[in-house]
C-alpha cells in the first residue's frame, strides 16, 4: 500500500509511473527507501518512515533549509497520512564513499581531494548552525526541543547500558553516575542557541558533481555548536588523521567567525567534551546494533571508536577530572576482544552463490539461517562427458557456447532465474540481508560452475546494492587438472 503510494507521488510529478522501483539500503535507520526509475530515466527517492513525528521533522526542515538556500534535497511531494514521500535523488556517493574511493585511487591516508571536500562540508556548517537556526521551527523538534542536560544524560546512559553492559565491560554505577554528572555541567557550559544537526557524520553528506549536499537531519534540535563539528571529525569509520583534525576544527572556526565572534580557547575547551559524548553516543548505537541486534556491521565500527578514545588519553587528556570514567576507557583500550579488527561486512542484501559436486555433500550454509535454493544441474547433459572439455570448467568460452546451444539449459535457466528474481525482491522488502544459491552437479567443474558465474552476471545486472559472492567448492581439485594438462601441452 505505502510503495502504490510512492508510485502514485512519482507520476504525478513526472507524468508516467516508474519502470522499475529498487529497494536500497538505509543504514542504521528503520525507514525504508527505494529509488524509482521512469522510462526516461526520471528518478527520485521514496521513502517510507514509519515514525510520523521524524517524517514532520525531517519535511518541516526541508522547507526551512531550502528558504534559505541552503544544500538539502528536494521534497517532490509528501503523503504524511501514509507516512511516505518523495524525495530529489542525490545519487550513491556519499562523503564516505568519496573518501573511500579516493584513499583507494591514492594509496593516500587522507588525500587533499578529500581534506578539500572537507573544507567545503565544514565551510557550510555554520549556515546550518547559524542561519538554519534562525528559521528552524523547534515545536516540531523530534524527540526533544534542545540537546539539553535531559538529552545528555541519555546518550551517556545509552553508552552505559548498551555498550557497557553488552560488551560486560566492568564500572561502579554509582562512581559512572557522578562522572556523567560531571560532564553533563561541564558541556551546559557551551552556548545551546544554534541548531545542531545531531547525526552529522560522513554518511550523511551526499557529494555530486563535486559539491558536499547534507541529508538525515530530521533528528535536529537547539545545541552546541562544538557537537556537530565533533561528529564529523571523529566519525569512527572515517578514521581522520588526528593532525588533519586539529588543521579541520582550525578551519571550521575561520568559517563560524564569518557568522559571529569564537573565543577559540574556549571553544576547544568545550569541543573536546563534546568529542566524549558525540563517541560514547555512537558506541551505545554500536552496541545496541550490533551486540543486541546482531547487524555484524555496526561492531566493525567498535576498535575504530576505541583509536578515538587511545588518542584522547594520550594526547589532551579528559577536559574535566572524571576516574570513573577514565578506568571504563582505560578497560576498553587494553580490551583484545573489542579491539579486534573484523573483516568488513558488505551492507544490504548479500547473495552467496555457488557450485558443488555432489560426490562430495551438499555445501554448508554460510548465511547461518538455511535460507535460499540448491538447484540440481544433473539433469542437464553433461560437457565432462566429452574429452575436449574434461580439463576445462564452467567459465571457459567452449563449455558456455556448448551448454548455450541447448534448449534444456535455457529452459532450466528461465526456472532459476524466476525463482532467484522473487527470493531477491521479497528479501529486499522485508529487510533480509542474506540468500544462498548453490548449484550442484556431478563434478562440481562444468554446469553448476556455469550457472554460478551466469547467475552472478544477472544479479549484478539486475539489481543495484546486492552484494554477490560466488564461491567454486571445487575449484581446488579441477585448477589442478587444468594445470597439469597446460603443462603437459
Amino acid at each position: 500500500m505505502k510503495l502504490d503510494t510512492l508510485q502514485t507521488l512519482f507520476e504525478r510529478r513526472f507524468g508516467a509511473p516508474p519502470a522499475s522501483v529498487l529497494r536500497i539500503q538505509a543504514d542504521g535507520s528503520n525507514r525504508v527507501m527505494y529509488r524509482l526509475v521512469g522510462e526516461g530515466y526520471d528518478t527520485a527517492i521514496g521513502v517510507v518512515g514509519p515514525d510520523p513525528d521524524e517524517n514532520r521533522a525531517f519535511l518541516s526542515f526541508t522547507e526551512n533549509f531550502r528558504s534559505i538556500h541552503l544544500p538539502v534535497p528536494e521534497v517532490y511531494a509528501a503523503a504524511e497520512e501514509a507516512g511516505v514521500y518523495l524525495e530529489e535523488d542525490l545519487g550513491d556517493t556519499t562523503l564516505f564513499g568519496y573518501l573511500t574511493r579516493e584513499r583507494e585511487n591514492t594509496g593516500e591516508e587522507f588525500p587533499e581531494s578529500v581534506r578539500r571536500m572537507y573544507e567545503r562540508v565544514l565551510e557550510t556548517l555554520p549556515r546550518f548552525q547559524i542561519e538554519g537556526g534562525r528559521v528552524i521551527d523547534y515545536s516540531v523538534a523530534y524527540p526533544r526541543a534542545a540537546f539539553d542536560r535531559q538529552s545528555i544524560l541519555w546518550d551517556l546512559n545509552y553508552f552505559k547500558y548498551h555498550f557497557l553492559k553488552l560488551a560486560h565491560v566492568p564500572f561502579h554505577e554509582s562512581e559512572l553516575e557522578r562522572d556523567f554528572r560531571t560532564l553533563t555541567r561541564f558541556l551546559l557550559r557551551a552556548d545551546l542557541r544554534h541548531f545542531l544537526y545531531r547525526d552529522f557524520q560522513s554518511k550523511n553528506v551526499m557529494v555530486r558533481e563535486g559539491e558536499p549536499i547534507f541529508i538525515d537531519y530530521q533528528g535536529g534540535r537547539r545545541g552546541a555548536l562544538q557537537y556537530d563539528v565533533a561528529s564529523m571529525l571523529y566519525d569512527a569509520k572515517a578514521a581522520v588523521p588526528q593532525e588533519e583534525r586539529n588543521r579541520l576544527l582550525e578551519h571550521y572556526m575561520d568559517a563560524l567567525e564569518e557568522h559571529q565572534p569564537v573565543d577559540r580557547d574556549s571553544f576547544r575547551l568545550l569541543f573536546r567534551g563534546y568529542v566524549l559524548v558525540r563517541i560514547m553516543q555512537a558506541m551505545g548505537a554500536y552496541g545496541y546494533r550490533g551486540f543486541f541486534e546482531r547487524k555484524p556491521r555496526f561492531l566493525q565500527s567498535v576498535p575504530l571508536a576505541i583509536d578515538n578514545i587511545e588518542q584522547i588519553l594520550e594526547s589532551d587528556g579528559l577536559p574535566v577530572e572524571m576516574p570513573a570514567l577514565r578506568k571504563v576507557f582505560e578497560h576498553l583500550t587494553r580490551s583484545k576482544s573489542l579491539r579486534k579488527r573484523t573483516p568488513p561486512v558488505p551492507p544490504g542484501l548479500v547473495v552467496r552463490v555457488g557450485s558443488f559436486s555432489y560426490k562430495r555433500g551438499y555445501p554448508d550454509d554460510p548465511g547461518g539461517h538455511g535460507g535460499g535454493f540448491v538447484f540440481d544441474c544433473r539433469a542437464l547433459h553433461n560437457p565432462g562427458r566429452y574429452a575436449e572439455f574434461a580439463d576445462l570448467c564452467g567459465t571457459d568460452d567452449a563449455v558456455s557456447d556448448f551448454l548455450g546451444a541447448r534448449g534444456e539449459v535455457d529452459a532450466f535457466w528461465d526456472r532459476v532465474r524466476s525463482l532467484v528474481d522473487h527470493q531477491i525482491e521479497t528479501y529486499l522488502a522485508r529487510g533480509f540481508n542474506s540468500l544462498n544459491v548453490q548449484f550442484g552437479c556431478t563434478g562440481g567443474q562444468h554446469r553448476s560452475v556455469f550457472f554460478a558465474e551466469r547467475l552472478r552476471r544477472h544479479i549484478e545486472a539486475t539489481f543495484r546494492g546486492v552484494h554477490v559472492e560466488v564461491t567454486h567448492r571445487e575449484e581446488g581439485a579441477w585448477s589442478e587438472r587444468r594445470a597439469e594438462s597446460l603443462a603437459s601441452a
